[in-house]
């Protein structure tokens, strides 16, 4: 009976240990609950549809590990995602990320959205060794700490605020617009703060009268007071960087106190996010957004319609620039665990360092993704859209633009009601 039971033991043991190899557990830390949460669980989804491709398939030719099966330089081994919140909270980030490193045993990590909690969630993972894949933080300074093991697949901020004044200026020379008083309007946290530096750097260096600068609270309830002293300066372009709530609050903000600018020119998060104008209605219409990706781009890349496809058809809406973004960066990471033919993390990190995926294998309108020294993918670009009938309308580059720009913006009363 005793050796049965230790033979029962070890046998357990085996199949233990044999079920561990058939998985290879990935960390992902975004803001499951609090302000952000219904873009954390626009990534959530993005995540599971990259995972399902890698461990079941998909019937689309150009994509990688369409042929499922999971890892095939691992005897198949599939993904399992380990999720945790952050909550938007810097300190939860990083706790986070420890519990995943220590206790789940997870081999990487793929977060967080939130420039800040990327920032304190890679710092973990640099003191533990383990490889951090940051698919949509645009905070510049974030591949600028000499980090040996965070990797960031998006362009940054320093790409994306000149992509705004390279824009402006075509404006000019091409439509004839000019462009008077501007003013920012930037939420205060790593990301807002590092994008209001920028702009104060690069308007008057491209020859705009930048009058005004104003941030707020992250987070805020109320933004009347901040508005209040944003109309008083009387821009006619705002230049503005906020996450979801705080960029549905601010658009009703504008339009109680009459706020009417040429153009709102933001900088991605919360503009992009699918809810910005499922609650705004037509009352969201000509923002002018700097994005990453854009479905009227699929004419130009057909995977990037066979992908929003698939996601659209299981989550019923389609990919945003953030969602896209996330999904490329599991497929990336997976990417790198497998050729590293290992799960110990020096492998895959090294593997990241060597990633060269071509343009024609991704969703995202870049050139592909190659990391430099400092982790950044030098491959990535960013484009502008607006917009209009309820849809994002690639814009900018006018090369690549689906629509000509409509500016300035209806005044608020001039607008059609639904």
């Amino acid at each position: 009976m005793r050796k049965t039971f230790v033979v029962a033991l070890i046998g357990a043991a085996f199949a233990a240990a044999a079920q561990a190899q058939q998985e290879v557990k990935i960390g992902v830390i975004y803001p499951l609950t609090g302000p952000a949460a219904s873009t954390g669980a626009e990534l959530k989804n993005a995540l599971e549809l990259a995972a399902d491709i890698v461990n079941n398939g998909a019937r689309i030719r150009d994509l990688p590990f369409a042929a499922g099966g999971g890892l095939s330089n691992l005897k198949g081994a599939k993904i399992k995602l380990v999720f945790a919140d952050h909550q938007g909270n810097p300190q939860t980030g990083a706790t986070e990320a420890e519990r995943l490193i220590s206790q789940e045993k997870v081999v990487a990590l793929v977060g967080s959205y939130n420039s800040n909690v990327t920032a304190t969630a890679s710092q973990v993972a640099e003191r533990y060794k383990i490889p951090f894949l940051n698919p949509e933080s645009s905070s510049a300074s974030l591949t600028a700490r000499g980090f040996k093991w965070f990797f960031r697949t998006t362009p940054h901020d320093d790409l994306f605020v000149q992509n705004q004044f390279d824009f402006l200026k075509e404006l000019q020379e091409k439509r004839g617009i000019k462009i008077g008083a501007i003013a920012s309007f930037n939420e205060n946290t790593l990301w807002g703060n590092e994008t209001t530096k920028l702009q104060a750097k690069l308007a008057p260096e491209k020859g705009y009268n930048l009058v005004k600068q104003v941030t707020y609270p992250a987070k805020s309830t109320q933004l009347t007071s901040e508005v209040q002293t944003l109309k008083a300066a009387n821009p006619t372009l705002v230049l503005q960087s906020s996450y979801l709530g705080d960029a549905i609050l601010s658009m009703k903000t504008y339009k109680e106190l009459g706020f009417a600018p040429d153009m709102i020119l933001a900088n991605n998060a919360g503009f992009t996010d699918t809810e910005f104008i499922r609650t705004l209605g037509r009352d969201a219409e000509y923002v002018i957004t700097r994005e990453v990706w854009a479905l009227d781009l699929a004419n130009r890349n057909p995977l990037i319609k066979e992908v929003n496809d698939l996601y659209a058809s299981r989550y019923k809406t389609n990919f945003t620039g953030n969602s896209s973004r996330t999904f490329t960066g599991l497929m990336v990471i997976a990417d790198a665990i497998n050729r590293a033919k290992s799960t110990e993390p020096e492998a895959i990190r090294k593997a990241l360092t060597e990633t060269n995926i071509t343009a024609d294998h991704i969703i995202m309108p870049w050139k592909g993704v190659k990391f430099d020294e400092n982790g950044q993918n030098v491959l990535g670009r960013g484009i502008l859209v607006q917009i209009v009938d309820g849809k994002y309308n690639t814009v900018w580059p006018f090369n690549m633009a689906a629509r000509e720009v409509v500016w300035p913006m209806p005044k608020w009363s001039e607008r059609k009601q639904p």
